[in-house]
């Protein structure tokens, strides 16, 4: 299947994609039914134009169809429906997942190293503690909320134009004011989807910046000296070496010895400076 969606099958391979997302496989009267619903009133697809798009799936081994009728997605298929998610809704939080194990990380060893350094008492560790990760946590949940609510728009905007600017080459006009039609009603239902996916966002950027800073901080208070410094640092020393760096390098598809490298620099210069800027303060 090309990534360009040229005619109108390749609109309806798509729906159909997404529509298998879950569920992996549907009837074809399923499908019908979910063309028509995000059609409306208006009949944007057939029953000809609707098999041969299923015809053209199979041959391209993205579903199989059995004599029942029953639809199923193959390997292939669920790899490029996954990506077509991913695409209009961004159901997989990558960036929210690097930025709250990220900013936990270094809330909890600028934390840890002040109250160490400076010989701070459990209460007003708390106290920083708190205050420190709450207002980190919260930063994090509105700027995912609200800013990647007003990025998705955006980029959903210019992937609608993109895709409209491709179905207006198709020369028969009926099959292009259908393409165009499905095109519109079909992002018009994801744009409902944004808040959820959103909210999806900043409840996980919020939460893994919470646990990420709060546990080792925990382990630093309520462990005996000098057990305290060397478990919590190790803590978080796990956490960005195991699952942040494993996880932007799988991710990233990049060394992990380069992806170790980037990301130790990064939270050291953040956490000196941090410090720095603490004791001027």
């Amino acid at each position: 299947m090309s990534f360009e969606i040229q005619e109108l099958p390749d609109v309806v391979k798509i729906v159909t994609l997404l529509e298998l997302q879950d569920k992996k496989r549907a009837s074809k009267r399923h499908l019908r039914e979910r063309l028509d619903r995000i059609c409306g009133r208006d009949m944007c697809v057939d029953a000809s134009e609707f098999e041969e798009a299923l015809a053209e799936m199979v041959a391209e081994g993205l579903v199989t169809v059995d004599e029942g009728g029953m639809v199923e997605l193959t390997s292939s298929g669920v790899l490029l429906s996954g990506e077509w998610e991913n695409l209009f809704v961004g159901e997989e939080p990558i960036l929210e997942i690097v930025t709250g194990l990220t900013d936990g990380s270094i809330t909890g060893l600028v934390v840890i190293l002040s109250s160490y350094l400076t010989n701070l008492d459990t209460p007003h560790t708390i106290f920083a503690t708190l205050l420190t990760l709450a207002s980190v946590s919260l930063t994090n949940f509105s700027s995912f909320f609200l800013g990647g609510k007003t990025e998705d728009l955006s980029d959903m905007i210019s992937l609608q134009r993109i895709i409209n600017f491709s179905l207006d080459d198709i020369p028969d006009k009926d099959k292009r004011e259908k393409s165009l039609r499905l095109v519109s009603r079909l992002f018009k239902m994801f744009r409902k989807d944004l808040n959820r996916s959103n909210m999806k966002a900043a409840l996980v950027s919020g939460v893994t910046t919470f646990l990420a800073g709060i546990i080792p901080i925990s382990l630093y208070l309520y462990l005996p000296s000098p057990l305290d410094i060397l478990v919590s640092l190790g803590f978080v020393a796990v956490i960005v070496g195991v699952f942040l760096v494993r996880y932007r390098s799988r991710k990233t598809r990049v060394n992990w010895k380069i992806t170790l490298a980037e990301t130790v620099d990064i939270l050291i210069l953040a956490v000196v400076a941090s410090l720095l800027l603490g004791q001027r303060i």
